[in-house]
């Protein structure tokens, strides 16, 4: 390679780099300044709510009752 070829290599590199550089920063912004707002969630006590009758109730299906299913009627 010629010196002027690795010159041209480092040059395209270069600018490659800074414009990358600056579509990031635009796409981006900078994100160091900008401000966040948290929700704080509320204090967690000892109380219990009593379930859902509608939903918890003894006709309710139970996910957990295993069930086999046979091919003969």
């Amino acid at each position: 390679m010629k010196k002027t070829d690795i010159a041209m290599i480092i040059l395209i590199a270069s600018v490659s780099i800074l414009v990358a550089y600056f579509i990031a920063n635009s796409i981006f912004g900078n994100v160091s300044k900008e401000t966040v707002k948290v929700k704080i969630i509320d204090t967690i006590d000892s109380t219990i709510v009593a379930p859902d009758p509608a939903i918890f109730n003894k006709n309710a299906i139970n996910p957990a009752v295993e069930v086999q299913i046979n091919g003969s009627k």
